[in-house]
Parts: structure tokens; C-alpha cells; sequence
């Protein structure tokens, strides 16, 4: 009777388990569909495409049922080293193609990156322009308090090379590590004026004004996305690259004010 009643009770754990079904990481049932079905996939992406890819990451999460997509988000220099000392992630969007070329150069990327996006600088400053900042020369006058991103960010790379285009000399009270921040401290009113992308200065809402200046095609970004070699789902992978690059991914881009790659 004992082995009687244990069995029974070991087939209903089993029926218990079959009825309930697979769950996905969001907490949602499993797709029966086999495409995207309880799939996380990890994005790392530049700062300035953090409330484009948002949205994007929505969408393609509606069009997999299923799948979870997160997101790291920070400057493309600090995200590459990160990539480069084996942090886990399925794709890196860059900036950049200098930095995105650091990646793939070491053999961390799975496939050639494909660019699907263009940005360039403009000058952020607060409402109503207090500082009367008209131009990049603008910036170099004493007492102004610039800000910009440090070098080897690609929004520094970028307004280094609109400077010398226009030779004109920058002298930044501070530098940041990401493009985020630098729109932070023109907004906090701890700078007069920081040079950001266009697409971030649109973004802030009215919190600043742009000044946009012609130097800035002289440096303009390129964004690409490339799979990485140590992903996880290399698959679903390519599948939110090409999605990023159609048509949907697209349209948020572009109405963030983001340019054609």
C-alpha cells in the first residue's frame, strides 16, 4: 500500500508540473512558437541611444512573445572595456565606428557590425540661451562654463574634431565619461553650455535649447551594431540587429532625430 501511495503520489507532482507549464524570465507563458519563447537577450549601447533603444526593445519584445531584452547603457568606450574583460552581453551598439573597430579588432564580435544609424553635435544650453552662445567660437570665451565628453568618448572624439575644423581652442571645466551626463550638468545649470548630440538635446524636453553650428558635419558618427562572439543567443541576436535596422527601428531613430546610416 505504501509503494501504492507513493507512486500515486509521484504521478500527480508529475500532472501538477505538465499543467502548469514553462514561464519566461518577465513571468509570462512560454511561446509555444519556438522563435523568441522564454529568450533574454543582452544589449550594450551607447548612452545617447538609451530612449531609442528602449522603445525598440519594446516593440521587438511584442513581436516575440516571450523574449526580454536588457539593456546596459553608458558610455561606448567604458561598454567596450567591459565587453573586452568578458562582461556578458549578446550585442554592442558603439557610437562609433573607432570604438566598435577596438572590438571586432580583438575578435570579440561574431560577423562584421553593421552601421544603422548617423549623429552629430550640437550646443546644448539652458532656456532662453542666458550665455548668447551663437556658435562653436562661442565656447572658447573666458568665464564660460563648457562641458563636453573626455576623448576617447566618441562624443569627445566628435567635438574635438568639429574644434580643429574650426580652430577654435576648447578649454572644458569638466569632462564626461558619456553624453548623458554632460546634457546633466547643462540642465543642473552646473555648466553654461556642453556639447551633445542633437538627438539628446531633442530628447530633453524643453529642459535646453540647441544651438546647432556647421563644424558639426565635419564630425559626424556613425553607429553600428555588430553580434558578439561570446553571446549567448546568437540567433535572436541577429534577429534584433536587423530589426534595429528595418523599418520599425527605423521610424523611433529617426524621430529621435537620429540621421540614415
Amino acid at each position: 500500500m505504501r509503494r501504492a501511495a507513493a507512486a500515486l503520489a509521484g504521478l500527480l507532482v508529475v500532472a501538477l508540473l505538465t499543467a502548469c507549464g514553462g514561464t519566461t524570465a518577465a513571468g509570462g507563458p512560454a511561446s509555444s512558437s519556438g522563435k523568441g519563447g522564454g529568450r533574454t537577450l543582452t544589449v550594450f549601447a551607447a548612452a545617447s541611444l538609451k530612449k531609442s533603444f528602449s522603445a525598440i526593445g519594446q516593440q521587438f519584445e511584442a513581436a516575440h512573445p516571450g523574449t526580454r531584452v536588457t539593456f546596459s547603457f553608458a558610455g561606448s568606450s567604458d561598454l567596450a572595456a567591459q565587453i573586452a574583460n568578458g562582461a556578458p552581453a549578446d550585442l554592442f551598439a558603439s557610437a562609433d565606428t573607432a570604438t566598435m573597430d577596438k572590438v571586432t579588432g580583438a575578435g570579440l564580435a561574431d560577423g562584421a557590425p553593421a552601421d544603422f544609424a548617423t549623429n552629430v553635435l550640437t550646443i546644448a544650453v539652458r532656456p532662453g540661451n542666458p550665455a548668447g552662445i551663437r556658435g562653436l567660437a562661442d565656447l572658447a570665451r573666458p568665464g564660460l562654463k563648457l562641458v563636453d565628453c573626455a576623448p576617447q568618448v566618441p562624443c569627445g572624439a566628435a567635438a574635438q574634431a568639429a574644434a580643429t575644423s574650426a580652430h577654435v581652442a576648447l578649454a572644458p571645466v569638466s569632462q564626461e565619461s558619456n553624453v548623458t551626463d554632460v546634457l546633466g550638468k547643462v540642465i543642473s545649470g552646473e555648466a553654461d553650455a556642453g556639447l551633445v548630440y542633437v538627438t539628446d538635446a531633442r530628447g530633453a524636453g524643453g529642459k535646453v535649447a540647441a544651438v546647432p553650428f556647421p563644424e558639426a558635419g565635419s564630425a559626424v558618427n556613425r553607429y553600428p551594431i555588430a553580434v558578439l562572439r561570446d553571446g549567448k543567443d546568437k540567433e535572436l541576436a541577429r534577429e534584433f540587429a536587423d530589426y534595429v535596422a528595418g523599418p520599425e527601428g527605423r521610424k523611433v531613430l529617426a524621430d529621435a532625430g537620429f540621421g540614415a546610416p
